[in-house]
């Protein structure tokens, strides 16, 4: 039986020689991060929460301030509105008086000129008469009617003819009794009775 030939083993890489290892050398992806310590978190968290439960409280306590501080802010408002609200009624009722005077003193000065002393009033601008003391000006207003009359002339009074004379009254006789008229029948013949029984005598 012939012998089976030996394969011839094969060949190896030498080995690279071994290198030390650097000392304090971290692994690969962890580089400067320290172990978890389970129980330094935990104590970590425990105070978070006492510091986060300390921090309700004292907002709780601070409730009752704030809203304290939130009511007489509003109160103030309030007042403020309601002072404000007064003043505003009261410069009201001041220009309304005002008002009133110097349409007074208007048509009162041109109550000799105009025949409707209202529409000289209407006309003028009212406001420009009163100065920062509530004082009327009446100089100005004659002014400023004689300037509105010029422009509107028809607004003028109508000249006077002087006094109207009496109409006569008719119901009144020329005789000596004044309850009958002289067309009166009854009257004219008593009047001739009288007069002929006088002529007689």
């Amino acid at each position: 039986m012939p012998e089976e030939p030996i394969a011839p083993a094969p060949e190896t890489e030498p080995a690279e020689p071994a290198t030390a290892a650097e000392p304090n050398t971290p692994p690969e992806g962890g580089q400067g991060e320290e172990p978890f310590d389970a129980e330094r978190a935990k104590k970590a968290l425990n105070k978070k929460n006492s510091e986060n439960e300390n921090l309700r409280r004292r907002l709780k306590e601070l409730e009752p301030l704030a809203k304290k501080a939130k009511e007489l802010e509003d109160a103030q408002k309030s007042e403020q509105e309601r002072l404000t609200e007064q003043l505003t009624a009261q410069q009201e009722k001041a220009a309304k008086a005002i008002r009133a005077a110097v349409t007074s003193k208007v048509e009162a000065l041109a109550a000799a000129e105009f025949a409707d002393p209202e529409d000289a009033a209407g006309a003028l601008d009212l406001t420009t008469y009163v100065d920062d003391e509530g004082g009327i000006d009446a100089d100005a207003i004659k002014r400023d009617l004689g300037a509105l009359l010029k422009r509107k002339p028809h607004w003028a009074k109508p000249a006077d003819t002087g006094p109207r004379r009496p109409a006569p009254d008719r119901s009144q006789g020329s005789s000596g009794n004044g309850n009958r008229s002289p067309s009166d029948p009854g009257a004219v013949f008593a009047d001739f009775i009288k007069n002929g029984l006088a002529g007689r005598g």
